[in-house]
């Protein structure tokens, strides 16, 4: 599939903007790693800042009480590469992987959640509310140039009071989306470009993998070399991940088939839908710092909890 329909740039003035959440008032609301913020874009491309919140914001959502929550990664390094941002390694003043919670009418934050029992949380990246109200997370870990610290999967209660962890040992895991029917969650990893589903048996609780030795259902593994990020799922359930390297989103069907739907940047991290079909789409450039607007061809998901 060649570039979405009506594929246009509303800003190109973020730095590296991630977790596209549409709000009801049509402002984007992104975090923005490099900046260390939660920020709002306006349809004219203006963008306010809501809070500063330290470390790296990686991804949010809005919750069961229409507050922002958002997964801190506690920073990187940072590469410029011909006027793009290129996060590599864990910096010298990284302050540990967290949960936090954004209240947008003030930009007051606190921070949920930044162990699970006495193991730190290292790099929280994306998050998806169930119908519950808890919350399902991914942490992709964090890396040196010599090695890296692999990560996890989790489930939280957005008042803060459990946390646990529901799969490890896994190598980037990113993206984090909900099937249309709650049953299973979906994880791209990044480095492998695979596309994980964990069958869920109750809320915040998988069912048995296929095997001992694999953490979920495999969906498929991309053959190219490309690394998948975050994701959003489709109503009609096809998952879309954002895909970097070779620029755009990856729509996979539930029995690994799928295809690419290209744009003209390196790094499209994440996207969202909504408007009155869903099938408006936003998406983030982040390397570039564009936020982009498009139509898809089918209606998206819509999420447990909007604001």
């Amino acid at each position: 599939m060649a570039q979405p329909e009506s594929l246009s740039v509303i800003t190109d003035q973020l730095q590296f903007p991630e977790g596209p959440v549409l709000l009801s008032d049509g402002t984007v609301l992104v975090v923005e790693t490099f900046r260390k913020t939660l920020s709002k874009v306006f349809p004219d491309g203006r963008i306010d800042v809501v809070a500063e919140l330290g470390g790296g914001p990686n991804g949010a959502a809005i919750g069961p009480d229409g507050h922002a929550y958002v997964c801190n990664n506690g920073g990187f390094d940072w590469m410029n590469v011909d006027g793009l941002l290129i996060p590599t390694h864990k910096p010298a003043d990284y302050s540990g992987g967290s949960i936090q919670k954004v209240d947008l009418e003030t930009g007051a934050h606190s921070t949920l959640y930044t162990h699970c029992n006495d193991e730190p949380l290292l790099g929280t990246n994306d998050l998806v509310f169930d119908q519950h109200g808890g919350f399902y997370f991914s942490d992709h870990g964090k890396s040196t140039e010599r090695y890296r610290e692999h990560g996890a999967i989790y489930y939280a209660l957005a008042d803060g009071s459990e946390i646990r962890q529901l799969a490890s040992g896994m190598i980037g895991p990113n993206g984090t989306g909900l099937s249309p029917d709650g049953k299973r969650l979906y994880v791209a990893e990044t480095q492998t470009s695979r596309l994980w589903a964990f069958d869920i048996a109750a809320p915040g609780v998988f069912g048995p993998p296929p095997t001992p030795f694999q953490p979920g259902h495999l969906v498929c593994t991309l053959p190219q070399y490309r690394f998948l990020d975050s994701l959003k799922v489709e109503a009609g359930g096809k998952v879309c991940v954002g895909t970097l390297i070779a620029g755009g989103i990856t729509v996979f069907d539930t029995d690994g088939t799928h295809e690419f739907v290209e744009f003209p940047d390196i790094s499209i991290t994440n996207l969202c839908f909504g408007g009155p079909d869903m099938r408006d789409g936003w998406a983030t450039g982040s390397s570039s710092g564009k936020l982009y607007r498009f139509r898809w061809p089918r209606p998206g998901l819509p999420l447990a909890f909007q604001r």
